[in-house]
C-alpha cells in the first residue's frame, strides 16, 4: 500500500493546497501516487462549492494529484467526526493507501495522536457529558473535557485543521499512518494581501465579487463558472418555512431531545434572509456552523437516516492522470467497495449504492440552481471522470 491519501475540499484549489502535496512528496517520497477524496457540490460549512466538482478535481490533478475520488454528500455536509469518518473509510476501501497525510497548524503529529487516544478513553465521554450539561457548545464542550483528560497539549484541538486531523487518527484507528504537514500561509478569514498561500474563505470572497485577477495570484487560471448560496436564498426559505418539529427532528445533530427543532419552526417563520434564520436560531449550545449544516440538510431534503452507519457504498472517480489508471487498475484488485467510473454503472451496483447516487443526483441538479444561469438536471448521470 504505496499511495498517500489526502481529504480537501480543493474549495477552491490553491497555492496553499499545492505546496500540501508537493510537501507530502518530498517528506514520504517523490514517487507516492496521491489519492484525494474531495467533497463534491456542498460542503461542510453547509454552503455550496465555490464551483463544480469537475472543475475542481481538474484543478487537483494539475496541483499534483493522481486520482481524485467523491467524499460522498451525507458524509461531505456532516461535523468534523462524520466528515472524518466518511472520508477516512473511502480511502480504507481503495486498498492501496497507506498514509493520510493532512495540513496542521502545529505540525506535531505524536501529539495529535496522544489526543486522538485521550478522546477515546472513558474519561473523556464523561467528561464531556459533564461539560455538555453546562448547555455549552459541543466544540467548546469538547475542548474544556479534553484539557481535563489529556492536559495543556488538548490547546492543539483550537486550530481547526489539528482538530480534523484528531478526528482523522480516531476514525482510521491502527489501519493507516499519518503525516501532518504544517500549515503555510494566513490563518482562516485572515487578510491575505501579499502572502504566498491565500485562504480559501478569502479567495471565495474575492471571487464572488468578480475579482478573478486579484485571485489569479493563488489560483493561476481560474476560469470555472462561480456558485453562490444568493440565487438559492429564497428557495432555502421555503424549505425552512415549510419544515415543521418532526421535519427538523429527523436531521442529524438536530437537538431534538433538547426541544431545538421548535427554536427552529419559530425562527424559519420569523427569519427574511438565510443569514438572519442563522443568527436567530444560533444559542450557546448551537453555533453557527451548525445551523448552517442543519438547514442545508434541509434544503437538500435529506435525513439522518441518508447517512447510513455502514458508511459509503461506492467510491466514485471524479478524476485521474496516467499515474491515477494505474492506481485504478490496481485499485480493481485491492478495494473493498466497487469502483464507480461511469455514472451508467450505478444500475449494476446494489439498491444501497443506488440509493446514495441518487441523492448525490438530486444534490448535483439543486446545485445547478446556485449559478446565474441554471443549469439542467441530471448532469450527475451524463458526466465522466476527468482525465488529464
Amino acid at each position: 500500500m504505496n499511495a498517500v491519501g489526502i481529504v480537501a475540499e480543493y474549495n477552491p484549489f490553491h497555492t496553499g493546497h499545492r505546496y500540501h502535496i508537493a510537501e507530502t512528496r518530498r517528506l514520504l517520497g517523490e514517487d507516492r501516487p496521491v489519492i484525494c477524496v474531495m467533497s463534491g457540490h456542498w460542503v461542510q460549512r453547509g454552503e455550496c462549492a465555490i464551483a463544480d466538482k469537475w472543475n475542481r478535481a481538474a484543478m487537483a490533478l494539475q496541483g499534483g494529484a493522481d486520482l481524485v475520488l467523491e467524499q460522498p454528500l451525507p458524509w461531505a455536509i456532516s461535523s468534523a467526526e462524520g466528515f472524518a469518518r466518511g472520508a477516512v473509510e473511502c480511502l480504507k476501501a481503495t486498498g492501496v493507501v497507506g498514509t493520510i497525510s493532512f495540513g496542521s497548524e502545529s505540525g506535531q503529529l505524536g501529539e495529535l495522536c496522544r489526543i486522538a487516544e485521550g478522546i477515546q478513553s472513558e474519561g473523556f465521554k464523561d467528561a464531556l457529558w459533564s461539560e455538555l450539561d453546562k448547555g455549552i457548545s459541543f466544540a467548546e464542550a469538547r475542548q474544556r473535557a479534553a484539557a481535563a483528560v489529556i492536559g495543556k497539549g488538548a490547546k492543539l484541538l483550537q486550530g481547526p485543521n489539528d482538530s480534523l486531523g484528531v478526528e482523522y487518527i480516531r476514525a482510521a484507528g491502527k489501519d493507516l499512518a499519518f503525516a501532518a504537514i504544517k500549515r503555510q500561509g494566513v490563518s482562516h478569514d485572515s487578510n491575505c494581501a501579499g502572502v504566498d498561500h491565500a485562504s480559501a474563505s478569502y479567495l471565495r470572497q474575492i471571487l464572488r465579487h468578480g475579482n478573478r485577477e486579484e485571485a489569479s495570484a493563488w489560483l493561476g487560471n481560474f476560469s470555472a463558472e462561480i456558485a453562490s448560496m444568493e440565487p438559492i436564498e429564497r428557495a432555502m426559505l421555503a424549505r425552512l418555512r415549510q419544515m415543521g418539529e418532526k421535519d427538523f427532528a429527523a436531521l442529524p445533530d438536530s437537538g431534538a431531545a433538547e426541544g431545538f427543532p421548535a427554536r427552529l419552526v419559530r425562527v424559519a417563520g420569523k427569519a427574511r434572509s438565510l443569514e438572519e434564520f442563522y443568527t436567530l436560531a444560533k444559542t450557546r449550545r448551537y453555533a453557527h456552523a451548525r445551523i448552517r449544516r442543519l438547514a442545508l440538510w434541509a434544503f437538500l431534503g435529506l435525513t439522518a437516516a441518508d447517512r447510513p452507519a455502514s458508511g459509503p457504498a461506492y467510491l466514485r472517480v471524479l478524476g485521474m492522470n496516467e499515474r491515477g489508471k494505474d492506481l485504478l487498475r490496481e485499485m480493481k484488485k485491492r478495494a473493498a467497495l466497487p469502483l464507480l467510473t461511469k455514472p451508467a454503472h450505478i444500475r449494476t451496483l446494489s439498491g444501497e449504492a443506488q440509493t446514495l447516487f441518487a441523492l448525490e443526483s438530486r444534490g448535483t441538479d439543486l446545485f445547478g440552481l446556485c449559478f446565474e444561469k441554471t443549469r439542467p438536471c441530471g448532469m450527475e448521470y451524463t458526466t465522466g471522470p476527468v482525465i488529464l
